[in-house]
């Protein structure tokens, strides 16, 4: 059994971490999820929590033991680092170094392999700033890993979409 730590931000694909997370633990790892605030307006994380059958972390100063620090105990413990969905905004984030949440945080400290699955517009997606931000990312040893072209929740159609959700359970059962 592997501790796979996932991360949920806010961006409609959200939903699909349900997925994620309930087929990683079908398989016998222990998953702890992370939410960003945005993502709580697309899911609770009551459904994380009853999926995972683990604390689901929202806040950066929420410890139950104010002796430990929860971000860099979150890290050494975990065998893979998922952020699913992976939206412009924690992308930018990470990319530039700002840890500003908990999500944030933990991606500057985490040393085991990380997967950063992108989901977002089309017109998003393939701007040059995101783009960039995606390289800089790579080139530090993020595995990030493509999108789908498809119809968007938006309605429009492109690149950007959120990889089916047992592609990116394969791809991170690879680093475990």
């Amino acid at each position: 059994m592997k501790n796979i730590l996932i991360g949920v931000t806010g961006g409609i694909a959200a939903y699909k971490a349900i997925e994620i997370v309930n087929a990683l633990r079908k398989k016998g790892h222990s998953v702890t999820v992370v939410m960003t605030k945005s993502a709580q307006e697309f899911i609770r994380p009551l459904t994380f929590q009853t999926l995972s059958g683990n604390r689901v972390i929202t806040d950066m100063f929420g410890s139950e033991d104010p002796s430990r620090i929860s971000h860099i105990e979150l890290a050494k413990q975990a065998d893979v680092f998922a952020i699913v969905p992976a939206t412009a905004n924690i992308i930018g984030k990470i990319a530039s170094g700002i840890a500003d949440d908990m999500l944030s945080t933990i991606a500057l400290v985490v040393r085991c392999p990380s997967v950063i699955a992108p989901a977002m517009n089309t017109l998003m997606y393939e701007n040059r700033i995101v783009q960039e931000n995606i390289e800089k990312l790579k080139s530090r040893g993020f595995t990030v890993l493509d999108t789908d072209n498809g119809t968007l929740a938006c309605g429009d159609t492109g690149k950007g979409k959120l990889l089916p959700w047992e592609t990116i359970v394969a791809e991170i059962e690879q680093f475990v």
